[in-house]
C-alpha cells in the first residue's frame, strides 16, 4: 500500500539532519540535586497501547521501541534509583511480525520515504510472534489495545489469534496464555505507573475505517471488559491498590491528527471549462432523476424539489468532493457534496481522485448520452441509468461525514470526562492533557529549539503514518509527562531549565533495514 501524499525530499532530509541545538543552560549553572518528591520511581511499569510501545511510521520496530516515551521516562527515573526497564523488543528495524513463519498482514513493515511519498518497506521481519520471550516486561504498551483488552484473558492467547481475539504483540510477551495486561503489570507490584492514551483505540479504529461499521466505538457504559467507564475505573483501582502513584492522559481529538487533515476536502481544483462540464453533468443527473420520478406518478413539483439537491454547481478553483451516503427517502440516490467540517482519510487513493473518484466517471458512453441531452434528445432508460451510475462518490471507508464525526466527538468527550473525574478525585494521579497538546501543535509548540507542528512530516512531530509520533514527538510527550510529575508530586526533573530529552532525534537506524 502506498500513501499518496506529496512532500519535498529536501525538507524531509533537512528535518533529520539538523545540527544539535546548544543547551540554554550556561556552563556555570549548577542544577539542584534531583528529587523524586512524594513519588517512588523504584519500580516503574507502563501500560498503554501503540504510543506507549513507540509505534511509528505505521509499524513497531526495534528503534521505535527504543524511542518510546516510557523508555525515555525510565532513563530519568533510573537517576533516582529506578528499576531496569525491559521492553519486549523486536529483532530488527523492518517492523511487523511473523506468525508461524508467515508475515502477519495486520502487523506490516514500516513506512519509508521513497522520494515522492511513503511506501511500505519491502522486507520481511525476523520476529516471530509465537516465540514467547521471557518477562517480566515493564513496558506493556501493546499496539492496537483498546481499554477492554487490558483485562481480557484471551488477548495474549495464541489459540485465539485465528479468532481475532488475541494480539500477536502481546502473545509473544504475555506471562501465560491466560494472562491479562493488567495482571502482568500488577504482578510486578509497581510503585509508579503510566496509563497512557487508553481509550484512544476505542475510537481510533472507528475513525480510521471511516466509520463504516467494521470497527465499532467502545460504549461508555457497560460492565468491566465491555464499557469504558467500568473498565477504566477497574484499571485505576488495580494500579493504585498498593499505594502506587501514576500518570494518566486525556485523549486527543482526531481533528488535530494529520491522518485526518492532510488531504483537504476541497482539493477538487477545477478550471472554468471543467467546472462547467461537471455542473452540466449534475444538472443532467437532476433532470433525469426528476423525469424518472414523474414517470412513476410523482407530481412534477415534488419530483423537481427532490431532484434539485443533485444539481450541484462547481466553480473555477477549489471545490469539495462528492461522497456516498446511505440511501434514504430524503436522498434516494445516496450522494451529496462534502461539507466544510467533514474529513478525508490520509489513505485515500489520490490517483483515483484525479480520475473521477469523488465526482463522476465520464466514459465515452456517458459522454454520448450527455451530448444527446444537450441537443434536446430523450435518452432511453438504459442510457439514463448510465448517467446516474456515472456519479462516483467517495466511499464510506475513505471519509468521515458529519454524523460519524459527531459520534466520535461524543465518545471522546465521554471518555475524557471519565478520565478527568478520576484524576480530580485522586491525589496520587498526575494528568497529562494530550488533547490540548495536539491542539497546540496546530499552531506550533517550541520544543528543544524547534517549532513542532501537526503538519505531516514537515511539522517534525508526527511520523509517516500521520497518527503516531516520531522520535522527537515522543520526546515532547515524555517531557510533558515530566512536567505533570513535577507539578503533582514535587519532583524536579525539569528544574532550572534542565532538558533531559534535549536534541532527541531518536535511535539511528538504516532507512532500509
Amino acid at each position: 500500500m502506498k500513501l499518496k501524499y506529496i512532500f519535498s525530499a529536501a525538507i524531509l532530509i533537512g528535518l533529520f539532519s539538523c545540527d544539535d541545538v546548544d543547551s540554554p543552560i550556561p556552563e556555570d549553572v549548577v542544577l539542584p540535586e534531583l528529587s523524586s518528591g512524594s513519588a517512588d520511581f523504584s519500580n516503574y511499569v507502563a501500560l498503554g497501547a501503540s504510543f506507549a510501545a513507540g509505534f511509528s511510521d505505521g509499524s513497531l520496530f526495534l528503534a521505535s521501541q527504543q524511542n518510546s516515551f516510557p523508555n525515555l521516562l525510565a532513563q530519568e527515573f533510573s537517576k533516582l534509583g529506578g528499576n531496569s526497564f525491559r521492553q519486549p523488543l523486536l529483532n530488527d528495524n523492518v517492523g511487523g511480525l511473523l506468525i508461524g513463519g508467515v508475515p502477519n498482514p495486520s502487523t506490516t513493515s514500516r513506512l519509508i520515504f521513497n522520494g515522492s511519498g511513503a511506501e511500505r518497506l519491502n522486507a520481511t521481519t525476523t520476529t516471530e510472534a509465537l516465540e514467547v520471550i521471557p518477562g517480566p516486561f515493564q513496558n506493556l504498551g501493546i499496539p492496537g489495545a483498546k481499554s477492554f483488552h487490558l483485562v481480557s484473558e484471551d488477548y495474549g492467547n495464541p489459540a485465539s489469534l485465528s479468532l481475532g481475539l488475541a494480539n500477536p504483540y502481546y502473545v509473544r510477551a504475555a506471562s501465560s496464555p491466560s494472562a491479562t495486561l493488567l495482571g502482568d503489570a500488577l504482578s510486578q507490584n509497581p510503585t509508579f505507573f503510566t496509563l497512557s492514551l487508553i481509550g484512544g483505540n476505542d475510537y481510533l479504529g472507528f475513525a480510521t475505517s471511516g466509520g463504516d461499521g467494521s470497527n465499532p466505538l467502545t460504549p461508555l457504559e457497560g460492565p468491566v471488559g465491555v464499557g469504558f467507564n467500568a473498565t477504566y475505573n477497574a484499571l485505576i483501582s488495580g494500579l493504585t491498590a498498593n499505594g502506587a502513584k501514576g500518570v494518566i492522559t486525556l485523549l486527543p481529538a482526531i481533528e488535530d491528527v494529520p491522518f485526518f487533515t492532510t488531504v483537504p476536502n476541497n482539493a477538487l481544483v477545477l478550471d472554468a471549462a471543467t467546472a462547467a462540464q461537471l455542473t452540466g453533468v449534475f444538472q443532467a443527473v437532476s433532470g433525469i432523476f426528476s423525469q424518472g420520478l414523474q414517470l412513476q406518478g410523482v407530481p412534477a413539483t415534488q419530483a423537481n424539489a427532490l431532484a434539485a439537491q443533485y444539481a450541484i454547481t462547481f466553480n473555477e478553483g477549489a471545490n469539495r468532493w462528492i461522497i456516498d451516503t446511505p440511501i434514504s427517502p430524503s436522498n434516494p440516490l445516496g450522494f451529496r457534496q462534502m461539507t466544510e467540517e467533514e474529513l478525508l482519510l490520509l489513505t485515500i487513493d489520490q490517483a483515483a481522485l484525479a480520475n473521477g473518484y469523488g465526482t463522476v466517471l465520464l466514459t465515452p458512453e456517458v459522454l454520448q448520452v450527455l451530448g444527446l441531452l444537450q441537443q434536446g434528445g430523450t435518452p432511453t432508460q438504459e442510457e439514463a441509468n448510465l448517467v446516474l451510475a456515472a456519479v462516483n462518490g467517495i466511499d464510506d471507508q475513505d471519509v468521515l461525514d458529519a454524523t460519524e464525526l459527531l459520534e466520535i466527538q461524543t465518545a471522546i468527550q465521554g471518555y475524557n470526562s471519565t478520565i478527568q473525574s478520576i484524576a480530580d478525585a485522586n491525589d496520587d494521579l498526575a494528568l497529562v492533557d494530550l488533547n490540548q497538546t495536539l491542539r497546540d501543535l496546530r499552531t506550533g509548540i517550541n520544543f528543544d529549539g524547534f517549532t513542532l507542528t501537526s503538519s505531516l512530516v514537515t511539522g517534525g512531530a508526527f511520523s509517516l503514518d500521520g497518527i503516531h509520533l516520531n522520535a522527537r514527538g515522543y520526546a515532547l510527550m515524555a517531557n510533558q509527562f515530566l512536567e505533570a510529575i513535577d507539578s503533582t508530586f514535587g519532583s524536579n526533573f525539569l528544574a532550572s531549565g534542565n532538558r533531559p530529552f534535549a536534541n532527541n532525534f531518536g535511535t539511528n537506524y538504516s532507512p532500509n533495514l
